[in-house]
């Protein structure tokens, strides 16, 4: 028995070879199926196939009238219902033997059945019709060991009872003898040509090699098997369960086209072709044929209907009548025809799927020329790992005799391996592998890794895992899966352990840095916040702050409204804010913050100079950071500091361009409303005679080119849109795509984008300011050829950055009537030294142009208090994350050493969809099934639509569904939208 030292040294060793967590998981989880799958990676993909299938199904079944005319197409929903025989039934099938026989390769002298049944009812096919009990001189070698033998002992079950099968056959025929079948000396094994020969064998039956799936023939046996057949290529035949071989066949291309031209295969659907499950196919060679046809004539045994190949050429005569495979359910190349039917029933929408389903390999892996390389590549590749992880081994030890379609593998873990640890480490790690997952003496659950589903060894073979790694397969899957092997092999191993010392009555010390977060930084750290947070008046005429104090508080921090050099809070492990809105200059930044007396800060509108020290990093509520100035992150570009730079984008964007849109309806549509006000209370309007006097037009086809496709942008072109504008868009070329899907106009330059504009609207950004100069890459990006592309009247709208415009070019675009009218947010600042900030520069439109401009000192953004406090919680909470866990969120230029991206954050419906922001709706049980439920009635309804031709149909379909199918519209836009998930995807 194994000591209790010797598991605690191997729980150990595991705990630390998996200290890193699990790998990545291979695309597809299910090892249990044959080398031809669908491969879709998950449950989306499969739906998104399930769609393409139904597509595929209108486009190549069509129904015809007595006149051939095209009707439409038949639907998934009919071939569901139908019948399989008559049209098109039939052509489905003969469209899926086509498929198969053209696909696989197989020559077109040998003939393809299909038939009711899987693998076994293959074999028991090709057995019954090739063996003759009659004929005397016929010798039978099949590669299996005699059933209850010596050497039976390693033979799977399911081969076992098929080589029981062929004694059974002789011992209850009449004219049976057992001596005339030969069996091999071990699983899978050809004798040299010679040796068949001097044995007399007329038929060879291949199925040794499937006893665990992952033995294969070697070059020289198959090669000695051919030359045996070309020594008498009439009186000699060769039959193999493919089940493993098709697609997989890793031999030189000449002898992989030998093999399927010499040689009778059979396999079932599922796992060797794909698609349903419960039938077979079978080739057979021009010989194997003529001897069915001599079987037939002297039989020496029934064969049940539903098995029969070679059915009465009359069936009105079934007894006395020739049989012939000439009826039987063949596919013949030669003539491109089915022979004969399937004798039972079938589905055809299921031999449709079939067909689809090789239509799709081909596409994904090429031809099986392909397909048998990269199964080779993939054995290869099996062997390079395990020959670096001596943890495990393959049971098949002899390379040249190891599958290609199925690897199998055992663990070699010293003592553990050959203890009754063992088994129950395997049960667990398959537990692991899959969805259950394992759970520790101690409570703690690991869930499944989802990783490798039926990975079982069949019964009675050796070996613990069993996985299919065919060329349908990408390399990489295959190294994920050995990866995820090994891993839950020592998950599931330290829990077996910790479960047997735990009943042995020795105690576990678990370690606590795996219930713990030992990555959170701790101690008392002090924050400054540097702008006003409340945009409304208290009861005590101040700013009111107290909604963020509070917020504060709850989260377990300290707000003071007085500065930390008025004496330093006490070193309880918290963190404190310190609320100094009064800050403007900054000499006054510096002796507040010069010291690193601060390891953080919020801030605002306030500029922070260069060498204010916040050591932890900053927040600043909106988007821009040019005001975010600290050496401490690298200036306003967050490049090259020791602390991250962040932003709230979003907070205010809806504010800032509802303000836009306020601008812009002041002056569009162009009714004067004051005046007509005044005449209205003056008595002086008759609305029959007068109203002719004020012609106006409309917002509704008009364009307005907006330049940038940031969050305010984005809102803007849909409030724009609400309107019925057209919509241009400038930004960058990535952003493109996403563009056209929201429905607008994407313009590669700013000059297209404002060629015949109505309206101008700027939302850029600053851009990067260079080191040296201070000059931001979008100063005067607005220049005079973007604004003489406008159409004559424009309106141009700039509640970005003051530095956006070229004023100069502004002043000429208003004095010539390019630009009837101008409005501009932008920062001013008062000092003693008089008049500051970028809306300087427009106070010298004034004396010209007053009536046509309006100028407002950046207020658009930063007038509404919900959307400030909002902001200033979400900066609070990004620091908190940022300082305690080094997890960054809203990333403004490069990230630190030792901290990790947490991605972005905006308000529900402003920005882009995040994959946060996805996985929140799917968190929501009740929203996601409504959103599914809504969905799938829409995509049914449409589908109908779209699939049925019928005009009497359709009309019915309208009249039943309109009203279901308006609602649901409605109901999955109203939930799409309060889902926030009416937008394009963020990157990343």
């Amino acid at each position: 028995m194994i000591t209790d030292g010797e598991l605690i040294a191997h729980r150990k060793s595991a705990l630390n070879d998996t200290r890193n967590g699990a790998p990545a998981i291979p695309s597809n989880p299910f090892f249990g199926v044959g080398p031809i799958t669908d491969a879709t990676t998950d449950e989306v993909d499969s739906r998104l196939r399930r769609y393409e299938f139904d597509r595929w199904i209108e486009a190549t079944y069509r129904k015809f009238d007595d006149k051939g005319n095209d009707l439409g197409p038949f639907s998934t929903a009919e071939l569901s219902r139908s019948m399989h025989r008559g049209y098109p039934a039939d052509a489905i099938l003969l469209d899926m033997m086509r498929a198969i026989h053209r696909y696989f390769e197989f020559p077109k002298t040998n003939r393809i059945a299909v038939g009711l049944g899987g693998g076994h009812s293959g074999y028991t096919v090709c057995v019954q019709h090739l063996l003759n009990a009659n004929e005397p001189d016929q010798r039978v070698y099949v590669d299996t060991p005699r059933p209850e033998g010596s050497d039976a002992g390693a033979s799977g079950f399911f081969r076992q009872s098929w080589a029981t099968q062929l004694i059974e056959m002789h011992r209850f025929a009449e004219n049976g003898c057992e001596s005339r079948i030969h069996f091999a000396p071990r699983e899978g094994v050809i004798p040299t040509a010679k040796e068949l020969a001097d044995l007399g064998i007329s038929v060879f039956v291949g199925v040794g090699h499937e006893t665990t799936g992952a033995n294969s023939y070697t070059q020289q046996e198959i090669q000695e098997l051919l030359n045996w057949l070309d020594g008498d290529p009439e009186s000699r035949h060769a039959v193999f369960d493919a089940t493993s071989m098709l697609g997989a066949m890793p031999w030189p291309a000449e002898t992989v086209r030998a093999v399927m031209a010499k040689c009778c295969l059979f396999m079932p659907f599922q796992k060797a072709i794909g698609g349903i499950s419960g039938y077979f196919v079978a080739s057979f060679t021009p010989s194997a044929l003529s001897l069915i046809e001599r079987n037939q004539q002297n039989p020496s045994w029934a064969i049940p209907r539903q098995l029969k190949i070679a059915p009465p050429l009359d069936a009105k005569q079934p007894l006395s009548s020739k049989r012939s495979v000439d009826a039987g359910p063949f596919y013949d190349a030669t003539q491109d025809k089915m022979l004969g039917g399937v004798i039972n029933t079938y589905s055809a929408l299921a031999f449709a799927e079939t067909t689809f389903g090789l239509m799709q390999t081909e596409r994904r892996v090429g031809s099986v020329t392909e397909m048998n390389k990269r199964s080779a590549i993939n054995r290869e590749l099996v062997d390079e790992w395990i020959a670096q992880n001596p943890l495990m081994g393959l049971v098949v030890e002899e390379k040249a005799r190891r599958g290609a379609a199925v690897t199998l593998l055992r663990i070699n873990d010293g003592t553990i391996s050959s203890s009754d640890l063992h088994a129950r480490i395997i049960a667990r790690s398959k537990q692991l592998l899959g969805y259950e997952g394992v759970t520790h003496p101690n409570g703690v659950h690991e869930t499944g890794l989802d990783a490798a589903r039926y990975v079982n060894a069949f019964p009675g073979t050796p070996g613990d895992y069993r996985a299919w790694i065919g060329g349908i397969r990408e390399p990489a899957d295959v190294t994920a899966l050995l990866e995820n092997l090994k891993y839950a092999y020592l998950r599931a191993k330290i829990v077996v352990i910790e479960e047997e010392l735990e009943r042995r009555g020795t105690a576990v010390e678990y370690d606590a840095a795996d219930t713990t977060d030992a990555g959170v930084r701790q101690g008392t750290v002090n924050v400054l916040i540097a702008d006003a947070i409340g945009l409304r008046f208290g009861a005590d005429g101040k700013l009111d702050h107290s909604e963020l104090a509070a917020y504060i508080a709850e989260i377990g921090g300290v707000f003071h409204e007085t500065s930390v050099n008025a004496g330093k809070p006490a070193d309880d492990g918290k963190v404190h804010f310190f609320y100094q809105p009064h800050l403007s200059t900054a000499d006054e930044l510096l002796a507040e913050a010069g010291q690193g007396q601060y390891d953080a800060l919020i801030a605002a509108a306030t500029f922070i100079p260069a060498d204010a020290r916040f050591r932890f990093g900053g927040v600043r509520i909106g988007a821009g950071t040019g005001n975010m100035g600290s050496a401490s992150w690298g200036g306003p570009n967050g490049e090259g500091g020791e602390a991250p730079l962040m932003n709230t984008p979003g907070i205010n964007s809806r504010a800032t361009a509802q303000m836009a849109a306020k601008a812009l309806l002041k002056v569009m549509p162009d009714l004067p409303v004051a005046e007509l006000h005044d005449r209205v209370v003056a008595g002086d309007f008759d609305t029959g005679k007068n109203l002719a006097e004020y012609p106006t037009s409309k917002l509704e086809g008009k364009k307005i080119a907006i330049l940038g496709y940031g969050n305010i942008g984005r809102e803007l072109a849909r409030i724009a849109k609400a309107f019925h504008m057209d919509v241009a868009i400038y930004a960058r070329p990535g952003h493109r795509d996403n563009i056209l899907a929201e429905g607008y106009e994407y313009a590669e330059t700013p000059v297209a984008a404002a060629a015949g504009a109505d309206v101008l609207s700027v939302h850029l950004g600053l851009g990067r300011q260079d080191p040296a100069t201070g000059v931001y890459a979008n100063a005067g990006f607005v220049g005079a050829d973007v604004l003489s592309a406008l159409n004559d009247r424009a309106v141009l709208l700039n509640y970005d950055r003051g530095e956006l415009i070229d004023v100069a070019a502004l002043d000429k675009a208003l004095e010539s009537g390019k630009v009837r009218h101008a409005a501009i947010d932008a920062d001013i600042f008062k000092s003693a030294d008089g008049i500051s900030g970028p809306m300087k520069p427009y106070l010298s439109l004034l004396p010209k142009h007053a009536d046509k401009v309006e100028l407002l000192p950046h207020a658009a953004a930063d007038t509404d208090h919900p959307t400030r406090v909002a902001g200033a919680k979400q900066a609070v909470d990004q620091l908190l994350d940022a300082i305690r866990n080094r997890l960054v969120t809203n990333l403004k230029g490069d990230l630190p050493e030792g901290y990790t991206s947490n991605g972005s954050r905006a308000p529900l419906g402003i920005a882009q969809v995040s994959a946060g922001d996805l996985a929140r709706v799917a968190a929501d049980a009740a929203l996601i099934a409504e959103l599914r439920a809504t969905t799938e009635t829409i995509a049914s309804v449409i589908g109908a639509l779209d699939s049925v031709s019928d005009a009497n149909h359709r009309a019915r379909i309208v009249e039943r569904y309109r009203g279901l199918l308006t609602s649901n519209i409605l109901r999955q836009k109203n939930l799409l939208s309060d889902a926030g998930l009416i937008a394009p995807a963020a990157k990343g």
